[in-house]
């Protein structure tokens, strides 16, 4: 369930520590489950409950297999995307080269496949309405986005891949191609002729454009171009980490002024440059854009499926961290310490209370922000 029952979860609760012999309220906090290691707040499982709770960075699964998006999820796996209280998750992945269009047909079909075997738990997203329908229905939205613009090859390709369902666009990956340059790169040559056609085609027939993995000028380019609101979908802030997968003040206050949104990444070097890098760590860069620019620019991108990068089998792991350049700067673990499970988004709720956060100011943080810009932008 997308939607929690604050009723049923506290007679739920109270019922199990009878019979288990053991508290499960304790201090005014409740577990979701028995067996949960996890406690949330009256407040915080209120506010997961009340809001349209929005990942706009959420993989369904970090899995290269051919097999990972066949057939239906066991009940171990549905139950964990029940209970995580998200109820929009942006399945978008990154494709380049001289194989990148067909890349992205492959993975646009997986997905929409995947959601409509598993449509007891998943709603695939074709208008912002419904996100809304699927917190009433207690499902999960998946909204389909690519993080990379290599698979356009004309302006023509932006309403044929609408049509099959992408909704949302990153200009680049971290290196150059047709329409700028990614942030990794040496130079950062701007948003190119082409990426100026392609912008304009998404803006005509309504796909977000992304500028989370742009370069610096290719970000700003990104920004003043588009004649609708943009999103940075998932980066950090590089007033509190140097790294160039973080947003320069510059690019935020562009991004505000345009009326876009930026979603705050848990992946740990972007989160922290030292130790403790966890949960108030990615609150920090909350607090940064909202001082900045105010709190409804603000939203999550987590950038990593329920329970993050670092489950994932060895030889796959290293071989991910393989394929970015020594500036991505990669420390021991992926993932940010209590943010990597299912009910992350409780965790980042209750640390925004901790910060005296209004019960308004969280809803937007968790999702009411970034549905506002879906609801301009999208067609």
């Amino acid at each position: 369930m997308t939607q929690l029952s604050r009723r049923t979860l506290l007679q739920g609760a109270a019922a199990s520590a009878a019979a288990l012999g053991f508290p499960m309220i304790n201090r005014g906090y409740f577990a979701l489950h028995a067996a949960s290691p996890h406690r949330y707040s009256r407040r915080a499982v209120d506010l997961m409950e009340r809001a349209l709770v929005i990942d706009m960075l959420a993989v369904l699964k970090i899995d290269g297999r051919p097999q990972a998006y066949q057939g239906r999820m066991d009940a171990k796996t549905a139950a964990e995307f029940r209970d995580s209280g998200i109820t929009g998750f942006h399945q978008s992945m990154g494709f380049m080269g001289p194989t990148a269009r067909e890349d992205v047909l492959t993975w646009i079909g997986e997905s929409a496949g995947f959601a409509a075997r598993n449509d007891d738990v998943f709603l695939l997203v074709d208008r912002a309405d419904d996100l809304r329908r699927a917190k009433k229905e207690r499902r999960c939205a998946v909204i389909l986005g690519v993080q990379n613009s290599e698979h356009f090859r004309n302006t023509d390709d932006v309403k044929t891949f609408y049509q099959l369902g992408q909704r949302c666009s990153q200009l680049t990956y971290n290196a150059q191609n047709l329409l700028g340059s990614g942030s990794t790169e040496r130079v950062d040559g701007g948003v190119t002729d082409f990426g100026v056609s392609i912008i304009g085609a998404m803006n005509g027939v309504g796909m977000l454009v992304d500028v989370s993995h742009c370069g610096d000028r290719t970000t700003l380019d990104g920004i003043a171009l588009s004649s609708v609101p943009i999103a940075i979908t998932h980066a950090n802030c590089r007033a509190l980490v140097d790294h160039p997968r973080c947003k320069s003040d510059e690019a935020i206050k562009a991004l505000a002024a345009k009326g876009g949104v930026m979603g705050i990444t848990g992946v740990r070097n972007f989160v922290s440059a030292k130790e403790p890098t966890a949960v108030p760590q990615i609150v920090d860069h909350i607090d940064h854009v909202a001082r900045l620019v105010g709190v409804e620019h603000v939203g999550i991108g987590s950038d990593a499926d329920l329970n993050g990068y670092d489950d994932m089998p060895k030889e796959d792991y290293e071989k991910l961290k393989a394929g970015y350049k020594a500036s991505y700067a990669f420390r021991g673990k992926i993932d940010t310490d209590g943010f990597d499970h299912p009910r992350k988004m409780f965790d980042l709720t209750e640390e925004q209370i901790r910060r005296s956060y209004s019960d308004e100011h969280i809803v937007a943080i968790l999702g009411g922000n970034f549905f506002r810009l879906l609801s301009q932008t999208w067609k």
